[in-house]
């Protein structure tokens, strides 16, 4: 297959999708790989040279990657995920709406695109989780004990805030602790790791069962959202689990194999004919299943704009 991957500098060595593309090549297909934040594009002729069964985004949030997977998109191009689900979980301010919308068991939320407009948040929903609607990797993320501490974050909320959205959401007790669900072509990956509202606890990361409630709400996050390679952050809170957070291409750490599981993943939906796992949970650290890679060579030119780039 021959397979475009659009790639921030933020990623170029990062293990996921690093290994992903060099796993793919080694069993015989096509990869290209643009760096959209690094190139001149040419957006006319990367859409219509079909020259790719399927592209696939691995960017920051806020990055231009996204718009260019969203062009090939609507010019009838496939890409993983699709483009428009990718753009309802990037944008945390959509994806509440889109989550509660669906019956999932997100936290209240609200929006605003100045600081000074969360203090209209009634002081019995304190303490708040406020970040930037467009924030990745735990960047700019603050725990708000207080009206008070709202109005000293004030210059630090709207240099996050830029111009996007910032959202505010009830905080979730909790133990301490954030589950990370991973879902690979319909099986389940969970780690455990101290949340990084606690930098007083060292960030230990394992791997932990995923147990039937919980797998029952990350299959429901993939229908809801329209996603088919995923994670989400879920908090043990006093009334059951609650997703705070939700990724459409995460960094699957601690999955067994992952660079395998989820280059064999990309190929299925790429329209390759891969065997695929039923769903599955995964069965702890213990618990290991995969099925062996499928190649195939394809013959002839890859065409891509002419200062679009590799480096791998």
């Amino acid at each position: 297959m021959r397979l475009c991957f659009l790639l921030e500098e933020h990623y170029r060595r990062d293990g996921m999708p690093v290994e992903v593309i060099r796993k793919l090549r080694s069993w015989g297909h096509l990869v290209d790989v643009v760096r959209p934040g690094g190139s001149l594009l040419d957006m006319t002729a990367a859409v219509t040279a079909g020259a790719h069964d399927a592209w696939v985004l691995k960017t920051v949030s806020g990055g231009p990657g996204l718009t260019l997977l969203e062009a090939a998109a609507s010019a009838g191009l496939t890409t993983v995920n699709d483009a428009r689900s990718i753009r309802g979980v990037r944008d945390k301010a959509l994806a509440a709406a889109i989550g509660r919308a669906g019956g999932l068991p997100l936290p209240p939320t609200w929006a605003a695109a100045e600081p000074a407009l969360l203090h209209a948040i009634p002081e019995a929903e304190y303490p708040l989780v406020v970040k930037p609607a467009d924030g990745s990797s735990g960047r700019g993320v603050h725990l708000v004990p207080s009206p008070e501490r709202l109005r000293s974050l004030g210059p630090e909320l709207a240099e996050l805030a830029g111009q996007g959205l910032l959202i505010a959401q009830p905080y979730v007790p909790n133990t301490g602790t954030d589950i990370k669900v991973y879902c690979v072509a319909g099986e389940l990956h969970a780690t455990e790791r101290p949340s990084p509202l606690r930098p007083d606890r060292p960030r230990r990361e394992r791997r932990i069962p995923v147990s039937a409630e919980i797998a029952s709400i990350a299959y429901r996050v993939g229908e809801v959202y329209g996603l088919d390679l995923y994670g989400l952050d879920v908090l043990l809170g006093p009334d059951g689990p609650v997703v705070v957070d939700v990724n459409d291409f995460p960094s699957f750490r601690q999955v067994p194999d992952a660079a395998a599981r989820v280059a064999r993943a990309v190929l299925g939906l790429a329209g390759e004919p891969v065997a695929r796992a039923p769903r599955q949970r995964d069965a702890g650290p213990a618990g290991q299943r995969g099925t062996g890679p499928v190649a195939r060579r394809d013959s002839g030119p890859v065409r891509l704009p002419a200062t679009a780039g590799d480096g791998l």
